[in-house]
């Protein structure tokens, strides 16, 4: 209590004597206000990405390896690849599936898109997918109608599919679809299940092209392989990906490089495959993210500085304007710790109030970038505290020479002063 005794009338007494010039108190606060929402923002935005890309990548599942196949676009393309690749095929899965250790589940994959669905659609035709039964586990897939294919009706090259949860309402409509048939090109398909509805990547990732996940058919490798053909097929691979997931314990980018090593033995540099590897592509992210952390921080940071340099600016013009009273306080008994402890006060109160403002500029301008451009941003505890914190240093580090200042001010010349 004794404490805030003595420390109330300080605050009072700066409060007041900030009052007296309020538009210059006010331009004062400008520079903290916008170097605190500078930097609310710019941590909104980076956290927001941070969110974004790990969202995209955890997609694809951190233990997993995926490879894409580079696919020709004419023929001219195709013979000049087939003269050094035969392309991503079975024999590569092959390779891959009994020299790789630590595999934990894998499979090939077959897509393509129909020429005609039935039922009709009037929204986008869903892409159809052969896959093995494996992907279940290896996409961490979840059906909540129905079951997942097996092992027999994929050898048995059985009409069957999964379908996704777009892909569903699209055709068969919100009504129970398993035991329906849908038709895709030529061929029946019995519905035995649907998933889950998928969270998709908003950003498209190196290396991937950007799928619905809703949206897709999904049937037995074998399925799609006996029952169905590509119009474009001879500019195809045999097989169009393949999804490999490791152990927990397995390094997912060291098993990478084994994948890419024999598939470089077999494919000799043709540039007609891409290897993505999650857990890679978050941590290089993660670094370059950081960068540009830094890089927008220290931006924001050059705002506060220059409203420290505004508050010391300010501080010192009213040593000035204030020489007779600081010489009336020491006549009366006022301490050098005094004067100090008085012209700290104004100093920090005027980095509080700027920097209470600026946390809200900064929650208002953060809202603005998201809505105005779709950008998610991510406004945390830490970053506004954070922000705070600084601008109270500030105006507590700059305010300390005009405060030293006022206190070495000789008491007698300064009651003479004019």
């Amino acid at each position: 209590m004794a404490v805030l005794s003595g420390v109330l009338p300080e605050i009072q007494m700066g409060l007041t004597s900030l009052l007296v010039h309020k538009l210059r108190t006010g331009l004062t606060m400008l520079g903290m206000i916008f170097g605190v929402g500078s930097v609310v923002a710019m941590l909104a935005i980076t956290e927001g990405a941070q969110k974004d890309i790990i969202a995209n990548i955890d997609l694809l599942g951190v233990n997993n390896i995926l490879i894409e196949a580079k696919e020709a676009v004419d023929r001219n393309e195709l013979q000049a690849r087939r003269q050094i690749s035969p392309g991503l095929t079975f024999r590569d899965f092959r390779a891959i599936q009994e020299n790789v250790p630590g595999i934990a589940a894998l499979t090939p994959r077959k897509r393509f898109k129909p020429l005609k669905v039935v039922p009709k659609t009037t929204a986008e035709a869903p892409l159809l997918i052969g896959v093995e039964p494996s992907y279940l586990e290896i996409q961490s897939l979840k059906v909540v109608e129905g079951r997942w294919f097996t092992d027999q009706e994929n050898r048995d090259s059985a009409p069957v599919c999964v379908l996704g949860e777009a892909a569903k309402v699209n055709l068969l409509g919100y009504d129970p679809a398993v035991g329906k048939y849908v038709k895709v090109n030529d061929a029946w398909l019995q519905v035995v299940g649907i998933l889950a509805p998928q969270a998709s990547a908003d950003t498209e990732v190196e290396g991937l092209e950007v799928v619905n996940r809703n949206n897709l058919v999904i049937a037995p490798l074998n399925t799609v392989m006996r029952r169905f053909e590509d119009n474009n097929s001879y500019l195809k691979d045999e097989i169009d990906g393949v999804y490999i997931k490791v152990n927990e314990d397995v390094d997912s980018v060291e098993t990478a490089s084994v994948v890419q090593a024999i598939l470089n033995a077999t494919h000799k540099d043709a540039g007609d495959y891409t290897v993505v590897v999650p857990a890679g592509l978050l941590e290089q992210k993660r670094k370059t993210l950081g960068i540009f952390k830094i890089v927008m921080i220290s931006i924001a940071g050059i705002s506060l500085l220059v409203g420290g340099i505004g508050i010391m600016n300010i501080m010192l013009a009213t040593v000035l304007e204030r020489t007779r009273e600081i010489g009336v306080r020491r006549a009366i008994g006022a301490k050098q710790a005094d004067i100090v402890r008085q012209f700290l006060t104004e100093a920090i109160l005027i980095s509080m109030l700027g920097g209470t403002m600026g946390v809200l500029f900064g929650l208002l301008l953060a809202w603005i970038i998201g809505a105005a451009a779709g950008y998610p941003t991510v406004v945390t505890t830490v970053s506004i505290v954070v922000a705070f914190s600084v601008s109270v240093g500030i105006g507590l580090l700059f305010g300390i020479y005009p405060a030293m200042q006022a206190a070495k001010l000789d008491p007698i010349e300064a009651i003479r002063y004019e």
